[in-house]
């Protein structure tokens, strides 16, 4: 216990002032998790974990459905910061479940925190047996625009439906340069923010926050995200309520 306390003090003396304000304790020890993987702390830095989750509002006994938690970086956060009262579910395709380790990697996360559910499923599917406090995803929206059965409007309106009134869908992507369209969704693997916007308000959503934490002005966006370094790039975040 004292040695998680020294971490989450640690972590908060080396935050500028107002983001550890708004940091709260749970997301702080979930943070300083010391079963975090490495290779996950060493991408801390230009994560920002967090005052991301902090952002998203992510509060202890929420229902989070996450949409493409990849090898499980934020969905084990979001696990400790909702606590054992809450609940995640990772949410994953049938095409995604089958790309080596991804499922055996959240399968063990899920046996080591009962909190977390695995689910697969389509997305224009996705009924979760619980209606969800808040939606999560990051660095995929652009994705789910691209292959032949992508229906953009059908997944955004998924996720409203699985929703509780007033519940947030977090979306966080590679920002595309102004005015690029849907071209730079599979062109650059970036997407163009005011499209985003303008699809999720189609889907009910109203815009409740626009954070700034994981801005880079220096970001080429006129190149794909991995020309700049995965986790280096320009990047929006949006939380977008569900009326």
């Amino acid at each position: 216990m004292r040695l998680v306390s020294a971490a989450i003090a640690v972590l908060l003396a080396t935050s500028a002032p107002v983001l550890a304000q708004s940091v709260s304790p749970a997301i702080a020890a979930a943070v300083a998790d010391p079963a975090r993987p490495d290779t996950d702390k060493e991408r801390d830095a230009t994560r920002k974990p967090a005052e991301t989750v902090a952002f998203a509002g992510v509060k202890p006994g929420m229902i989070i459905g996450e949409l493409g938690p990849g090898r499980g970086y934020y969905t084990r956060i979001l696990a400790k910061a909702v606590g054992p009262n809450g609940k995640v579910y990772a949410i994953i395709t049938p095409a995604q479940a089958a790309r080596p380790g991804v499922l055996d990697g959240l399968n063990a996360l899920a046996a080591a925190n009962p909190n977390i559910t695995v689910v697969t499923s389509e997305y224009a599917a996705l009924a979760l047996p619980q209606k969800a406090d808040l939606f999560w995803t990051t660095e995929n929206y652009h994705d789910f625009h691209n292959g032949p059965t992508a229906d953009i409007a059908t997944l955004n309106k998924t996720v409203f439906n699985n929703l509780k009134p007033g519940g947030i869908f977090y979306v966080e992507d590679h920002s595309a340069a102004t005015g690029a369209g849907l071209a730079a969704t599979s062109s650059f693997h970036r997407m163009d923010e005011e499209v985003a916007k303008s699809e999720l308000t189609a889907a009910g959503f109203k815009l409740d926050g626009e954070g700034q934490l994981l801005r880079n002005p220096a970001d080429n966006k006129a190149a794909s995200n991995s020309e700049t370094g995965h986790f280096a790039s320009d990047r929006f975040m949006l939380r977008m309520k569900r009326s």
